[in-house]
């Protein structure tokens, strides 16, 4: 009974050991990107009221901190301009923990569904070309694994990877291309962290209790169809993929989703205010969010359920600041494909908004598709008006596809559209007095009019009829 009860005392003491010892995330790991010329968040667990002490080979000084009461720790440690490889070593109470070929730069996050998470092992043929030349080792990978909890956690499993084609191929495509921009424009280390999952509504990405506590939002959500491949309950995947790295700073954030939230898309608009207001509560900051509107796809809905989504996300685009949308209806190959193969050049437009809004690079203008900002209707004609638009509109072909216009009895023909310099004029023989003008709004509509930097004019209507 003696050994018994002294085996006991010593499982007792070596688990309130290892509880107590020094620890930190995996997302603090070597071959990491700590964010620039900042103040970076460094933390862990270790025993109660014990300095943490932390030396970063770029600094000269020490940081120290002391774990409080509950066994956490953090300090802000300050980064300088970009560089490295660099070694950080953490100490406390006698143990210590060193991270190897550590960059400083820029970090970003891409999340969403499936479209933002493919890459190679979808077979998508632009990643499959890079992989043999998958070695800048200025460009770090985190992939965050697929997993759904029901209350905020701390850790994730995963930690940095230096480019390869072994640490590629299950990547996100989308994350790498925007990686491989920025590296090139900036000259500067990228770390990019990969959290999507195929399939999932925004309400899995949105802490629960802002879904819970909407009546409108709540309703939504019991809406979803529960599926058997990816989670639909509110926060599960914030509380698992996103919530751990939040002390992490970050420059800021790309997304990619909304086809899941087709058939309830007249509450997305405000989920996706709601969702990305609540990740810069959680970052402490009002770090840029960068999306892409969804594309054309036959979803065989009968009405067009998809160009109702789009509109509500032209929407957020135009009212919550620090944001940019990427028109992409002009890279499909085919429309019953739900995942188009065209990545680079999605993630090329992606990258281009934050090289110009965020990093101030003035390469041009209309680096950004143009949004409806208005109409005039004016005897037989009506003309449109954009935001986003400076040199102008141009028209691959020879007339303006998927242009439609209608009078008071609501029934929309076939237009002419015409060209005058910011302004698209709109008209038809069968409508005499013009009250409505509708572009692209249907489903599956890939129209043919661009700025001439050749990004596609975003779809659009000027009513607000029921369809």
């Amino acid at each position: 009974m003696k050994r018994i009860f002294l085996l006991a005392c010593l499982a007792v003491a070596f688990q309130l050991t290892s509880f107590g010892q020094l620890r930190i995330p995996h997302v603090l790991s070597d071959n990491m990107v700590l964010q620039r010329n900042t103040k970076a968040n460094i933390w862990g667990w270790g025993y109660a009221s014990v300095e943490v002490a932390i030396k970063a080979s770029w600094l000269d000084d020490t940081v120290k901190t002391k774990v409080d009461g509950g066994g956490r720790w953090m300090a802000e440690l300050p980064t300088t301009q970009a560089g490295g490889p660099y070694e950080l070593e953490i100490l406390s109470a006698g143990s210590k923990i060193t991270l190897h070929n550590i960059l400083l730069g820029d970090v970003w996050l891409c999340s969403g569904q499936s479209n933002m998470e493919w890459g190679g092992n979808q077979q998508l043929p632009e990643i499959l070309d890079e992989l043999p030349g998958a070695n800048d080792h200025q460009i770090r990978l985190l992939q965050v694994s697929r997993t759904a909890a029901d209350y905020p956690q701390d850790d994730i499993p995963n930690s940095w990877q230096t480019l390869s084609a072994e640490s590629l191929k299950p990547f996100s495509a989308i994350g790498y291309f925007i990686a491989k921009k920025l590296r090139a424009e900036l000259d500067v280390p990228i770390g990019i962290i990969n959290a999507s999952w195929g399939g999932t509504p925004a309400e899995v990405w949105t802490p629960s209790y802002l879904i819970e506590n909407d009546s409108e939002l709540g309703h939504l959500e019991a809406m979803l169809n529960p599926s058997q491949h990816w989670p639909t309950e509110a926060g599960v995947l914030w509380n698992s993929m996103i919530r751990p790295l939040t002390p992490f700073v970050l420059s800021g954030f790309y997304w990619y989703q909304g086809e899941s939230n087709v058939g309830t898309w007249w509450g997305y608009d405000k989920l996706m205010r709601t969702m990305v207001t609540s990740w810069r509560m959680a970052w402490n900051s009002e770090l840029p969010f960068y999306f892409v509107q969804i594309a054309p796809f036959a979803y065989g809905n009968e009405k067009p359920l998809a160009a109702l989504l789009r509109e509500q996300q032209d929407k957020t685009a135009k009212i919550l600041p620090n944001t940019g949308m990427v028109v992409v209806s002009d890279l499909v190959d085919n429309v019953k494909d739900i995942h188009p193969t065209q990545k680079r050049e999605v993630a090329n437009r992606l990258a281009a908004i934050a090289l110009h809004e965020h990093y101030g690079l003035n390469n041009g203008k209309d680096y950004r598709s143009p949004l409806y900002s208005g109409y005039k209707a004016q005897g037989k004609t009506i003309t449109i008006s954009f935001d986003y638009l400076e040199n102008g509109l141009q028209v691959v072909g020879d007339r303006i596809t998927d242009l439609y216009i209608a009078g008071a009895d609501r029934i929309f023909h076939e237009a002419v559209g015409t060209i005058k310099g910011n302004e698209l004029i709109v008209s038809s023989p069968a409508v005499n007095a013009p009250m409505a003008v509708r572009f692209g709004f249907t489903e599956t509509a890939m129209p043919n009019l661009f700025n001439t930097n050749g990004l596609p004019v975003a779809p659009f209507r000027t009513d607000n009829w029921g369809l």
